[in-house]
């Protein structure tokens, strides 16, 4: 049998994809375990007990200043301005991606437009949107928002361009008006495609919010992994990586059930 016809079986499926996550941290305490024999203070590895003793005392431990349980207030921070970014993102890149790819008169200048943000570097304005918006909340929001909106609006764009003609046709021949075309034909098609593209975007939405964090803030997973680099804590920064990861994948697998649960009839649900 050629090997591309071949398909692991459920235990052996389950087996590889145990197996490259085991290889990693095998390799990583070893490596860890053979610097720390030879320079029992160094800090660029860090055993797992050490890991283990941050993340208690930053989780389970009340700060000595502010009485607050670090590892949570972070991530409830960093959680909350990611939501507001999403949504926001997500209602706008809708409603764009709705006008550029259904309607002509607005797709005319809309896809140029869009095609163009998309390119920009959000981290390159960043500095822009501290002097415009200051450094508070709202500059980490509308870094999120800036950066994956127009990807967002695009792709969803492209999904209305799909569209068969004939659904559109035979709608309007049922008398169906502008609006009735784009509330009860296009937007049912194309909310499963959002949904799958803001798992798509999940990382960038990261990054953006994590380098937001670090250059101006108070509390967030960003700002307590650059605040600790200071000190070459990586049995904090670790942790908080691997947090930040679990995290993610978690967004990730919700959506990827809110797809199936909402959408079944969608062909890209069960990616």
């Amino acid at each position: 049998m050629r090997l591309i016809n071949r398909y692991p079986d459920r235990p052996s499926r389950l087996l590889l994809v145990i197996l490259p996550f085991a290889l990693v941290l095998f390799a990583y305490f070893m490596g860890s375990a053979e610097r720390l024999t030879d320079n029992p203070n160094d800090k660029l590895l860090p055993s797992a007990v050490q890991m283990a003793d941050a993340v208690k005392r930053l989780a389970f431990t009340a700060d000595v200043r502010s009485g607050d349980y670090l590892l949570w207030q972070d991530t409830a921070s960093s959680l909350r301005r990611l939501a507001i970014g999403l949504g926001i993102s997500a209602l706008a890149g809708l409603c764009l991606g709705i006008a550029a790819g259904t309607l002509p008169l607005f797709g005319a200048p809309l896809s140029p437009l869009l095609t163009v943000l998309s390119m920009v570097p959000p981290l390159a304005i960043l500095p822009i949107l501290f002097i415009v918006f200051g450094l508070g909340e709202l500059s980490k929001v509308m870094l999120i928002v800036i950066g994956i909106t127009p990807c967002l609006a695009r792709d969803l764009e492209q999904r209305a361009r799909e569209i068969p003609v004939e659904l559109l046709i035979k709608a309007q021949t049922l008398g169906a008006s502008t609006w009735t075309l784009m509330l009860r034909v296009v937007l049912p098609q194309l909310l499963p495609r959002l949904l799958i593209s803001l798992r798509l975007m999940l990382g960038s939405a990261w990054l953006f919010l994590i380098a937001a964090e670090a250059i101006a803030s108070t509390d967030g997973l960003g700002y307590r992994i650059f605040l600790v680099r200071r000190y070459l804590a990586m049995d904090v920064i670790l942790p908080y990586v691997v947090w930040i990861t679990l995290l993610a994948w978690l967004m990730d697998w919700g959506l990827k059930c809110l797809t199936r649960r909402a959408f079944p009839w969608y062909e890209g649900a069960k990616a």
